[in-house]
């Protein structure tokens, strides 16, 4: 039976490090000072806060401060020219075409964000579905549910699946559910118990 393959998108398959997390952070400290009445220090604080304990900013201010997911993710990732902001190796593209199975983004982004950067890199011809953060009912990794929602979406079983992410945490709900993981990582770092495969990038994953 073919695999399965459920990639996360930024820092995955994308190099978001450069220049769109520093806007994305940006956008979402002065939301946040905004709205909240901080300083842009202490919003600064607070969304790194709410990112590490809920996986996603946008969680912690829908429970502690009733924001409306969609508006909050609206205001926060408004880019003027988002094409120039993206890093990316066509080598990762023509990889993935060489993968067995079927190709699936699980990623904890808003939908038209997503579409954007899928058509800026031609990975939109290269997937097979595509899930965002408003398919999943705002339960973003590493919330249990999204990963429940997706395997009855796609009518399969965990140990069908390989997860592929940058972000470890966010393997540990899909080990439990039975699928393989691999870390994305640049970093030496030991990988934790719940990882079965550690690469600095997608382009290896054949050769595995």
């Amino acid at each position: 039976m073919q695999p399965v393959w459920l990639f996360d998108l930024d820092n995955t398959l994308h190099d978001a490090g450069q220049h769109i997390f520093p806007h994305i952070n940006r956008a979402m400290t002065e939301h946040l000072a905004a709205r909240l009445g901080l300083s842009l220090d202490e919003a600064s604080t607070l969304r790194a806060h709410y990112w590490k304990r809920y996986g996603a900013t946008v969680h912690g201010m829908v429970r502690h401060h009733g924001a409306r997911p969609g508006d909050f993710l609206a205001a926060t990732h408004q880019f003027a020219d988002l094409g120039a902001m993206v890093v990316f190796d066509p080598a990762v593209r023509a990889h993935l075409r060489t993968l067995p199975g079927r190709k699936v983004l699980f990623s904890n982004a808003p939908r038209r964000y997503v579409r954007e950067i899928l058509r800026y890199t031609g990975l939109d011809r290269v997937l097979d579905d595509v899930f965002t953060i408003e398919d999943l009912c705002y339960r973003a990794k590493p919330d249990p549910c999204g990963y429940q929602t997706i395997l009855r979406r796609l009518r399969v079983k965990g140990p069908q699946c390989i997860m592929v992410e940058d972000t470890a945490q966010n393997l540990r709900p899909a080990k439990r559910l039975g699928m393989r993981t691999v870390w994305i990582t640049p970093r030496c770092d030991k990988a934790p118990p719940w990882v079965d495969l550690q690469l600095r990038s997608v382009r290896a994953l054949r050769a595995f």
